[in-house]
């Protein structure tokens, strides 16, 4: 999907300016001036419906245009969005510089989007002429020329944009990305160091700044830079070098982020960044205990999800279970979890529940193939051949290049004795599988048309890309099982066994392993390496959950929800706004608060520069909620955005709502129903 571009602040800014240009009358009737309130305040929807009206009775507003225009592209409704933009072209004034530029800039938005490029770069030329001095312009313009790779013209307009203001970080910011693709290492480097003398608490200039470091090698440095980002605002980009730097330097990151851990251990997402760090290096059973710390202090889905994974790969499938079940609770909605609990079943010989699980997965993302070969695969190995060929053909149907797919639909043609039809999907599995790697599956294809060779070398070659993969040796066991080298499958088998292949559901019932299943060698293998399993499992633990369920009342304020909720013990009405990502105060109440002792000043973690989805640069002050009590349940230290904008209403985002637990809401008895879990420790 294509990055929006658009930032509705900006026509906002220029719906509300009382100063006009010479000559130049802005429209002022009341459904333009209603829609223009409502857009102002995040009301789209009503926004729409008076801008709709304002042109039933003014269809010359070109004005009314421009807000649709900006308003449909923000809800991606593009072909609504070109069509108003066009109308806003034609009809404003072309004396109305400002506004022009903004339907030109609006229409580049809905180019880029649709992928027509180079119209998107025609319309920012034309706006940049109306106002040559808006930043934004170049912003954009950039952003698309670095899409482009062509990073001369990109980084033009990034010096223009400091041309323009000498303390833009983001010019300086798009000039040290253009350098670090381009292998600039230390070009790079200087130009986030100027960003951060700029902007001290700008976090991407840390984690980009990081990941120029890591590929100088530079891995002391580049962690400090990782940790600093995610302090300043958990950064994700900073995230993700966590866990590559965990890969490199395991030993290095790991002592840093115990470190942190321990000195934040009232903020539970340090202990979680820790589990993930163990979890990488694949040592579970601390990570496990790290992600139960981090519940300690916030209790989220996403954190038991993970301790179900960290017992998956331990092997201790019940426990598992158990949590997977923990994250479904919390957040019925996430088909990642869904998927995840079908794995599991299945590990555990629980094939009719898996595919249970597989069909709730599917119905919540019917479009999707990978759910259909999944079920496919089950059903395969459940010797439901029929049913096995219709989810690997409807899997084809929505990915075509799906080689996996292919494989497990020419096997079950196999079973049927439809040869002719097997062979062309074992064929097509060599035409889409022809780069080696973890995921290839050619070596059986090539076995089956009768090229025995091709095969073997294609597997050596996998293996050799990755020898410490245990899938890897896994799969060559099943290849020289079907081939009928009994030794040969059952030193590889052992070899992924020695490297902690514990899948013993799904060894016991794959039938590419049949050439040895009866063999004592292969008994006396799995029975070893099983009862490893079972000691090296952590399965005692001796905290257990209860379902707790708490009811929030809220009243109806138009189409919105507010509750009552208590920041650091002052009692405040928010707006429960499940697609806020945050929680965000206007400058009103933040300064009522710092006045009055409900914030202090150590609770300001500074100002931080954010990337608004256009490529500009918004900055607001950040700061930390030590207590937020809402419906009795007190979650600590939740950072917090303070909006310019003095009317503008106080959020309760996901950084609160991802905390709670399962939400449901009874418009009924206008109460929110929060469900979630307490630990108890025995």
């Amino acid at each position: 999907m294509k990055r929006i571009i658009l930032l509705l602040t900006c026509v906002i800014a220029l719906g509300c300016h009382n100063t006009f240009a010479k000559d130049i009358k802005r429209p002022d009737s009341y459904n333009y001036t209603r829609g223009v309130e409502a857009a102002s305040e995040r009301h789209y929807e009503e926004a729409l419906e008076y801008l709709n009206k304002e042109l039933k009775d003014n269809p010359e507003n070109g004005y009314a245009y421009a807000w649709i225009a900006a308003i449909n592209t923000r809800n991606e409704d593009y072909g609504k969005a070109l069509t108003a933009a066009n109308m806003a072209i034609k009809l404003i004034s072309k004396k109305d510089k400002d506004y022009c530029a903004f339907t030109h800039i609006t229409r580049a938005d809905i180019y880029y989007n649709i992928d027509k490029t180079e119209n998107a770069l025609s319309d920012l030329d034309i706006a940049a002429k109306y106002t040559p001095e808006d930043a934004d312009i170049y912003s954009k313009r950039a952003y698309i020329y670095y899409k482009l790779e062509n990073y001369d013209l990109s980084d033009r307009d990034y010096k223009k944009m400091i041309s323009i203001d000498e303390g833009d970080v983001l010019g300086y910011m798009g000039l040290g990305r253009n350098a670090k693709i381009q292998e600039n290492y230390n070009s790079a480097i200087d130009q986030f160091d100027y960003v951060i003398k700029l902007a001290s608490d700008y976090s991407s200039a840390y984690s980009f700044r990081a990941e120029s470091k890591m590929k100088l090698k530079m891995y002391n440095e580049a962690i400090d830079d990782i940790i600093k980002a995610l302090e300043i605002d958990g950064d994700n980009k900073a995230f993700y070098l966590m866990i590559e730097a965990t890969d490199s330097v395991a030993n290095l990151i790991i002592p840093r982020m115990k470190v942190m851990a321990n000195k934040k251990s009232s903020e539970g997402i340090w202990p979680y960044y820790l589990g993930v760090v163990y979890e990488q290096a694949k040592q579970y059973k601390e990570a496990i205990e790290a992600y139960k710390k981090s519940n300690e202090e916030h209790e989220t889905p996403i954190t038991h999800y993970r301790i179900a994974s960290c017992y998956e790969d331990m092997g201790n499938y019940a426990s598992a279970i158990e949590f997977i079940d923990y994250a479904i609770e919390g957040d019925s909605e996430d088909d990642d979890f869904i998927l995840a609990k079908a794995n599991m079943l299945y590990a555990l010989s629980d094939t009719k529940g898996a595919i249970e699980m597989l069909d709730k997965y599917i119905e919540m993302k019917p479009n999707y193939f990978y759910g259909y070969y999944k079920r496919g695969y089950l059903k395969d190995n459940s010797r439901d051949v029929g049913g096995a060929i219709d989810d690997y053909s409807t899997a084809i149907a929505l990915n075509g290049s799906y080689a996996y797919a292919y494989l497990g639909r020419a096997d079950m043609y196999v079973l049927k004795n439809e040869m002719e039809l097997a062979n062309g999907d074992y064929k097509q599995v060599v035409a889409l599988d022809s780069v080696p790697n973890n995921n290839s599956c050619a070596p059986y294809a090539f076995l089956a048309i009768g090229e025995k060779e091709k095969a073997i070398d294609f597997m050596n070659r996998i293996i050799d890309g990755d020898i410490e993969n245990k899938g890897n040796y896994y799969d060559a066991a099943c290849l020289y099982s079907r081939m009928g080298e009994q030794s040969k499958a059952l030193e590889y088998l052992e070899m992924a066994l020695k490297k902690g292949y514990s899948r013993y559901s799904h060894i016991e019932n794959d039938d590419d392993l049949d050439g040895i299943r009866n063999l004592p060698e292969y008994k006396e293998l799995i029975a070893k390496y099983k009862d490893l399993q079972v000691n090296n499992a952590n399965g005692d633990d001796n905290t257990r959950y209860e379902t707790r369920m708490v009811e929030v009342p809220f009243t109806k304020d138009g189409s919105v929800c507010k509750v009552n909720c208590a920041i650091n013990n002052l009692q405040l009405h928010f707006v429960f706004d499940t697609g806020a990502s945050d929680v965000s105060l206007s400058s009103v109440e933040a300064d009522f608060m710092l006045k009055n002792g409900f914030i202090k000043s150590d609770d300001i973690l500074g100002k931080q520069n954010y990337v608004i989805a256009d490529g500009s640069l918004s900055e607001g002050t950040i700061v930390n909620l030590r207590t937020v009590n809402f419906g009795g349940l007190e979650l600590n230290n939740i950072k917090a955005s303070v909006v310019k904008n003095q009317s503008a209403p106080l959020l309760l985002g996901q950084s609160v709502i991802g905390r709670l637990g399962k939400i449901e809401i009874d418009n009924g008895a206008k109460v929110l129903k929060i469900t979630y879990k307490q630990a108890v420790v025995d």
